[in-house]
């Protein structure tokens, strides 16, 4: 092609300009469809696929927070037979034990050093006044916005609001203690998973209630200076938080009746 300059050649570029911008003929926007269509349905096919295949013969948007409860539930069933099946062991063996010590005389000896600890460790029911503990959820709701608006975290009672109030106690003399009427012992472990409480295997929702027993005068002061206690009970008047102190005359904290496995441990001075 030849360029030229002159008037005469910018008209026939500018000719040409317009006449791309033109609608294209009927027979060529069909010739574009007839591409586009294939295509599209080609897309839609894939999709439709991938969410079978994602399904797997559900709805994807079925709620499955019923499943999720069923699966919770069969899960906490099992744990009880398995629960009453150690029982069961542990009882069979503390039998054969009771047995071999009236012939054996070294099995006599360690029953007897076993049972002057049963006490301290855990595993004997003590009764006696003391105090019962109760933390629990706010009834507000996250509504509205700025800065005075609650948050999630400030209306439920966390893992570490229950251990501030299980070591004061500890520290205010407490002799025993239960959480949600599980003894405490010194391999316990106090877990929060979202609002409800983990320990020993077992899963509690708020209230929680704490149970210690000892001198009621002093673990309530020892709760009054604990610094988590504190801001526990700062979040109370702030969130609407449920804390209660019940004096007790006469408790009774059942016995520790489950695992008592230990893989490690050191002897203080």
């Amino acid at each position: 092609m030849e360029y030229t300059t002159g008037a005469p050649s910018w008209r026939l570029v500018l000719r040409r300009a317009l006449g791309g911008l033109r609608p294209r003929r009927r027979a060529q926007r069909q010739r574009g469809w007839s591409v586009a269509v294939p295509l599209i349905g080609l897309a839609a096919g894939l999709l439709f696929t991938t969410s079978a295949t994602t399904a797997d013969g559900t709805a994807l948007r079925d709620d499955r927070r019923p499943q999720l409860a069923q699966l919770i539930a069969d899960k906490r069933i099992r744990l009880e037979h398995r629960e009453k099946r150690a029982a069961d062991l542990r009882a069979s063996v503390d039998q054969e034990a009771a047995r071999l010590a009236d012939v054996d005389e070294p099995v006599k000896r360690a029953r007897q050093r076993a049972d002057a600890m049963r006490a301290g460790a855990g595993f004997t029911a003590l009764r006696g006044p003391g105090i019962t503990v109760s933390l629990n959820d706010s009834p507000q709701r996250t509504t509205g916005t700025g800065e005075a608006a609650p948050e999630n975290d400030d209306l439920v009672v966390h893992q570490g609001d229950v251990q501030a109030v299980v070591n004061a106690l500890w520290a205010g003399g407490a002799e025993a203690m239960a959480i949600m009427d599980v003894r405490v012992i010194s391999t316990s472990a106090v877990r929060c998973v979202g609002n409800t409480l983990l320990l020993h295997g077992q899963v509690f929702s708020p209230p929680f209630k704490i149970t210690a027993i000892g001198e009621p005068t002093a673990m309530h002061r020892a709760l009054e200076s604990a610094e988590g206690v504190q801001q526990f009970r700062a979040a109370v008047a702030d969130f609407g938080l449920g804390y209660t102190e019940t004096v007790e005359r006469n408790v009774t904290v059942r016995a520790y009746d489950g695992s008592s496995d230990l893989r490690s441990a050191e002897a203080t001075e």
